[in-house]
Protein backbone atom coordinates (compact mmCIF):
# COMPACT_ATOMS: atom_id res chain seq x y z
CA UNK A 1 0.00 0.00 0.00
CA UNK A 2 1.61 3.49 -0.64
CA UNK A 3 0.06 6.88 0.97
CA UNK A 4 0.15 9.73 -0.83
CA UNK A 5 1.10 13.25 1.93
CA UNK A 6 1.75 16.82 0.82
CA UNK A 7 4.47 18.36 2.92
CA UNK A 8 5.40 22.06 2.95
CA UNK A 9 9.15 22.39 3.62
CA UNK A 10 11.48 25.15 5.32
CA UNK A 11 14.91 24.26 4.48
CA UNK A 12 17.82 25.73 6.95
CA UNK A 13 14.85 25.71 9.68
CA UNK A 14 17.35 25.00 12.06
CA UNK A 15 16.36 21.43 13.81
CA UNK A 16 14.17 18.57 11.92
CA UNK A 17 10.35 18.92 13.04
CA UNK A 18 7.14 18.24 12.02
CA UNK A 19 5.20 21.06 12.83
CA UNK A 20 1.10 20.38 12.36
CA UNK A 21 -1.16 20.47 9.97
CA UNK A 22 -2.38 23.44 7.58
CA UNK A 23 -4.44 24.13 4.25
CA UNK A 24 -3.64 25.32 1.48
CA UNK A 25 -5.87 27.82 -0.64
CA UNK A 26 -7.81 25.15 -1.97
CA UNK A 27 -8.22 23.60 1.41
CA UNK A 28 -6.28 20.78 1.21
CA UNK A 29 -4.31 19.67 3.94
CA UNK A 30 -0.25 19.55 4.05
CA UNK A 31 1.93 18.92 6.60
CA UNK A 32 4.41 20.90 7.43
CA UNK A 33 7.74 20.51 8.27
CA UNK A 34 11.22 21.84 8.55
CA UNK A 35 15.18 20.52 8.61
CA UNK A 36 18.18 21.97 9.33
CA UNK A 37 19.97 21.08 5.69
CA UNK A 38 20.03 23.66 3.34
CA UNK A 39 18.33 23.65 -0.45
CA UNK A 40 21.41 22.78 -2.41
CA UNK A 41 22.09 19.74 -4.39
CA UNK A 42 18.76 17.71 -2.74
CA UNK A 43 20.04 17.81 1.22
CA UNK A 44 16.68 19.64 2.43
CA UNK A 45 14.54 16.99 0.07
CA UNK A 46 17.21 14.34 1.26
CA UNK A 47 16.55 14.98 4.83
CA UNK A 48 12.90 15.31 4.87
CA UNK A 49 12.77 11.67 3.61
CA UNK A 50 14.94 10.24 6.19
CA UNK A 51 12.83 12.23 9.49
CA UNK A 52 9.81 11.26 7.50
CA UNK A 53 10.75 7.43 7.30
CA UNK A 54 11.91 7.26 10.63
CA UNK A 55 8.72 8.54 12.32
CA UNK A 56 6.87 6.35 10.09
CA UNK A 57 9.45 3.89 11.37
CA UNK A 58 9.63 2.27 7.69
CA UNK A 59 13.02 2.17 5.10
CA UNK A 60 14.06 5.30 4.06
CA UNK A 61 13.91 3.53 0.61
CA UNK A 62 10.29 3.81 1.14
CA UNK A 63 9.92 7.43 1.57
CA UNK A 64 9.81 9.20 -1.70
CA UNK A 65 9.20 12.60 -3.40
CA UNK A 66 6.86 11.97 -6.05
CA UNK A 67 5.91 15.83 -6.90
CA UNK A 68 7.39 19.35 -6.06
CA UNK A 69 11.37 17.92 -5.54
CA UNK A 70 12.37 21.98 -6.51
CA UNK A 71 9.21 23.20 -5.11
CA UNK A 72 8.45 24.39 -1.13
CA UNK A 73 5.42 21.61 -1.44
CA UNK A 74 6.11 18.20 -1.82
CA UNK A 75 3.80 15.30 -2.73
CA UNK A 76 5.47 12.20 -0.96
CA UNK A 77 4.67 8.72 -1.58
CA UNK A 78 5.35 6.12 1.33
CA UNK A 79 5.16 2.45 0.85
CA UNK A 80 4.35 0.20 3.37
CA UNK A 81 1.90 2.12 5.89
CA UNK A 82 -1.68 2.90 5.62
CA UNK A 83 -3.46 6.17 6.34
CA UNK A 84 -4.27 5.59 9.74
CA UNK A 85 -0.86 5.32 10.42
CA UNK A 86 -0.20 8.61 8.95
CA UNK A 87 -2.89 9.95 11.23
CA UNK A 88 -1.40 8.18 14.59
CA UNK A 89 1.76 9.78 13.81
CA UNK A 90 1.45 13.30 12.86
CA UNK A 91 -2.31 13.71 14.30
CA UNK A 92 -5.36 14.52 12.23
CA UNK A 93 -5.06 16.55 8.69
CA UNK A 94 -7.80 19.21 10.39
Amino acid sequence: MTVRLAVRLTPRGGRDATEGWARDEKGQPYLKARVAAPPVEGAANAALEKMIAKALKVSRGSVRIAAGDQSRLKILEIDGIAQADLERVFGQSG
